[in-house]
């Protein structure tokens, strides 16, 4: 084989994966365009990253082989979870305790701490941790698990008995929805089971999700509203919504 075919391929196949987290779907006709190669070419990359279980192959194109990932929905609406976790690492005092769970909002909040010193977190995301071991002044536990990749988590029994050891004043939890009939829901059975735990062993939880996330369900419900201590959101809510969740919690727009 012509090792500059080989070079080519996986050149193609680099930028076709980078494109597939950015846009969520790709159609055969403007990757052939976007490499000057033929249809043909393209649909035997696109088999061949199917083949390893990288994406899954659509009429006319492809899309991820799971669920949006965590680094599309870092995209999204990011302005207003910038301002969710400023507000949240406005919380957080010198030489303090705080659980963080899995989320991409959850895991900015870590960006947020700079300045602070002697501040211990427990976590079981990935994206937390690789934020807070460049920051010297943090102390950083992370959960061992089950590593799910969608959620760049850790979960399952170890996750949960590694939080079980410890007692910490905050909790910061992410959810794929939230609602006053549901509470806080989300995709996984264990993640939602990791949170309860966070939730059990903390002084105070709050719940941190744009306004996106509002009146969303996911599959499992794992806490209701009344079992947090509030929540940080921002000013998207549909109209009387921030009213109905103060009923049950405390609420801060952002």
């Amino acid at each position: 084989m012509d090792p500059t075919v080989t070079v080519e391929r996986a050149e193609r196949e680099h930028e076709i994966m980078s494109r597939l987290t950015d846009d969520g779907a790709l159609s055969v006709s403007s990757l052939a365009t976007q490499f000057g190669v033929s249809e043909v070419t393209i649909r035997g990359d696109l088999r061949l990253l199917e083949q390893r279980g990288l994406l899954v192959r659509t009429r006319g194109g492809a899309r991820p082989a799971t669920s949006k990932s965590i680094l599309q929905r870092e995209r999204l609406n990011t302005d207003a979870k910038h301002r969710i976790a400023a507000a949240a690492a406005a919380m957080v005092r010198d030489e303090d305790s705080v659980m963080i769970e899995a989320g991409t909002t959850t895991a900015m909040l870590v960006r947020q701490l700079t300045g602070r010193s002697g501040v211990q977190i427990v976590t079981n995301s990935a994206l937390a941790f690789t934020t807070a071991r460049g920051n010297p002044t943090l102390s950083v536990i992370l959960t061992g698990g089950v590593f799910r990749a969608e959620s760049e988590s850790f979960v399952g029994p170890l996750a949960e008995r590694a939080i079980a050891d410890f007692n910490t004043r905050l909790a910061f939890l992410g959810t794929d929805g939230f609602s006053v009939e549901r509470g806080l829901t989300t995709r996984f059975v264990e993640g939602g089971q990791v949170a309860s735990r966070m939730a059990e062993r903390a002084e105070e939880t709050w719940l941190l999700a744009d306004s996106s996330k509002f009146a969303q369900a996911g599959f499992v419900s794992f806490l209701p509203l009344a079992g947090i201590t509030g929540i940080i959101t921002d000013g998207g809510l549909p109209e009387g919504a921030a009213g109905e969740l103060r009923e049950h919690t405390r609420v801060l727009v952002v």
